[in-house]
């Protein structure tokens, strides 16, 4: 390629990269006017606020408060050092210098900021013209023009490419950076933009020219995932590429990078473990607070995908590097794999949805309710419906009116019908209706593309649970009597649900049953399958937020019921928004959520009767990626063909788009019932 025209094309990268500034700043207003965290200053640096969504406001939260808990850990302890500073490269629209210079936070300290010349240019001129922020720089010392755009007692603005050494260290030098004072260096998203060999240059020639250093940064991680895919995608359009996630993938790589390339110690963490270990839980409680919020799969993925880490250089900055909860919250389980992996194979069938629910009302006939997808939340009703051929999607007549409604359960009766029940249409709005939904006789005769299914509103008496969504279904009998026994889930006041409802079908009453032994803690997005007369559940979140990894029976006993926990070895890695099925004594988990961000949960086997458990992965060679396993629903369509029926599924990425699965795909489980 001609020298020209590859001046052009990294200018065209350039450009891009200082865009992403532009949308940044813009979550960044959005988050603090929504209140998850103070910063007047922000709003003055763009030129229209917007409203981002609840994940994005609590995305660019934790970001804030990650990098925030570093700069207050550094001043805190360089509080009694003659001269401090701080070198933000990158800095973009950040307001840093004029939020700690309000909060009268930056004594004996000086800061300097770095970026491309034509965002420094921007910036400068957005300070000289704001009354507010142009009264925050010394007005005895006049801006000047690059690569030094304001200079001030406190403040310095340099717009220079970091990528060029000599030119930083110049500009530096000349602005009065003192090079043997204890120095932050902040990094916000920016080095990654950057191809590997400058950004590693970086990062070394900072610990060659800075011995008494905390270097800050903040970036992504986990490329080769569902979520990690997407997100890489992204960028790309974008042309902004995530080069550092090739050659650095996970936090261990990273904090490598950092011990090489002459960093003395560091600490790496993603999101997840910072905000559950290092963000007190009253602050926690106060921002999952702030906005309706129900994409906790989205939440802990972008945090699994995201790192806080911290490197420093000399004694006193060694006290200032991020520091593990004395308790983590978040279990360290690494999962026991076989070595075999599990076939998948898509099925030809169009069907997508996020939050769904299916049932079989017949062999071979599938119902799927509520949901949404690319076209909304939506009302129809479908089956899946398997023939010579192979499945097919088919309607259903007359058109069955379930309400919208997502993360409900639909659960098939003994005696034949499945019963529709909780969700929500919105998180404010939790639906209270239960229905009873059967295939009319005769119906599913031939090759119709429309079948008939009879829908009866259930008018249930004695004491109903309050409504609620995440929550199971599962049918449990007692003395001849089968009962529909509802257990946890959340609504729009509670973080999670521990309470248990047995409704008896025969009778269509909400019944009280002795149930004796502690009852597993309050969960949502956890799994409960009929086992015995009883059954058996497994993972979900807590009220913390924090994936369980438990199991407990729920067994039948002359007075009632029973809870027993199974400790299972080795213990399962905590998850939840999976599916799960009996079949035999063996408890069959598959996909879900973890926060064992290295890898994405694929078949968990529990053996009911030893205890014992082994994880399987997913051979995906033969099906669209990514291939995203929560939010989705499974069938078991056929007992004697062990074959999984997976449907739906996928999720709001961050801001890096919705994936959506577009056909089910079948598991191959006979490695695993042998």
């Amino acid at each position: 390629m001609p020298s020209t025209d590859r001046k052009k094309q990294k200018q065209g990268r350039d450009t891009a990269v200082q865009g992403t500034n532009d949308s940044s700043v813009v979550s960044k207003v959005s988050a603090a006017a929504q209140g998850y965290f103070q910063d007047v200053f922000l709003q003055l640096f763009v030129c229209k606020v917007a409203r981002r969504a609840p994940l994005i406001n609590r995305g660019y939260y934790v970001r804030w408060r990650a990098v925030d808990h570093c700069v207050r850990r550094f001043l805190h302890i360089t509080e009694n050092c003659p001269k401090r500073q701080i070198l933000s490269l990158g800095a973009g629209f950040d307001s840093l210098y004029f939020r700690l210079h309000a909060h009268e936070a930056l004594d004996r300290t000086v800061v300097f900021e770095v970026d491309f010349p034509d965002v420094a240019r921007r910036k400068a001129a957005l300070i000289n013209s704001n009354i507010t922020l142009r009264g925050m720089i010394d007005s005895s010392l006049p801006s000047l023009t690059g690569p030094l755009y304001v200079s001030s007692s406190q403040y310095h603005l340099l717009g220079v490419d970091v990528r060029e050494e000599s030119q930083v260290e110049e500009a530096l030098g000349a602005a009065g950076l003192d090079w043997a004072a204890p120095t932050l260096i902040l990094s916000e998203v920016v080095l990654t933009y950057m191809e590997t060999q400058w950004s590693d240059a970086v990062i070394s020639w900072a610990a060659k020219l800075l011995p008494q250093s905390l270097f800050v940064i903040y970036e992504q991680i986990h490329p080769h995932d569902p979520f990690g895919q997407i997100m890489q995608d992204h960028f790309l359009k974008l042309n902004s590429t995530l080069h550092a996630l090739r050659q650095y993938p996970d936090t261990a790589a990273q904090r490598h990078r950092f011990l090489d390339k002459g960093w003395e110690q560091c600490v790496c963490l993603d999101m997840n473990v910072f905000y559950l270990g290092l963000v007190p839980e009253e602050e926690r409680c106060r921002v999952e607070n702030l906005e309706p919020f129900d994409e906790y799969e989205e939440w802990h993925q972008k945090c699994s995908h995201y790192f806080i880490l911290t490197a420093s250089r000399g004694s006193l900055m060694a006290q200032a590097l991020l520091t593990h909860a004395p308790v983590s919250p978040v279990p360290s389980i690494c999962p026991s794999w076989s070595h075999t992996a599990l076939n998948v194979q898509t099925v030809p069938v169009c069907i997508e949805g996020l939050g769904m629910a299916t049932a079989l009302v017949r062999p071979g006939h599938v119902l799927l309710t509520g949901g949404c997808s690319r076209g909304g939340r939506g009302e129809m009703t479908r089956i899946l419906l398997r023939g010579q051929e192979g499945w097919r999607s088919v309607s259903v007549e007359p058109s069955v009116d379930l309400g919208v409604r997502l993360y409900h359960t639909v659960t098939s009766l003994p005696r034949g019908g499945v019963v529709v029940y909780g969700g929500r249409s919105s998180p404010l709005n939790p639906i209270r209706s239960l229905f009873i939904v059967t295939l009319e006789p005769g119906s599913s005769e031939g090759r119709q593309d429309t079948l008939k299914l009879c829908v009866e509103e259930m008018v249930c008496t004695g004491d109903p649970p309050p409504a609620r969504w995440r929550h199971t279904a599962a049918v449990v009998s007692h003395s001849g009597k089968d009962f529909l026994f509802v257990f946890g889930g959340k609504n729009e006041t509670e973080a999670a649900l521990g309470d248990g409802y047995f409704l008896c079908q025969d009778q269509q009453h909400w019944t009280e049953m002795s149930v004796e032994g502690a009852a597993p803690e309050a969960r949502h997005s956890h799994s409960a399958c009929s086992y015995q007369g009883g059954l058996v559940l497994f993972g979900g979140v807590d009220r913390r937020g924090v994936p369980l990894g438990d199991t407990a029976v729920l067994r039948p006993n002359e007075r009632g019921f029973s809870w027993e926990r199974i400790k299972v070895q080795p213990p399962p890695v905590p998850r939840y928004s999976h599916s799960a099925h009996v079949i035999g004594e063996k408890l069959v988990v598959v996909g879900g959520v973890w926060l064992h961000s290295d890898s994405v949960p694929g078949a968990l086997i529990i053996n009911l009767s030893t205890h014992s458990s082994v994880e399987f992965s997913l051979d995906t060679t033969f099906v669209p990626w990514p291939l995203m396993l929560h939010s989705f629903c499974s069938e078991l369509t056929n007992p004697e063909e062990p074959e999984l029926l997976l449907i739906g599924g996928g999720g709001n990425c961050f801001s890096f788009g919705t994936h959506f699965n577009f056909q089910p795909v079948a598991v191959d489980l006979r490695p695993v019932l042998g």
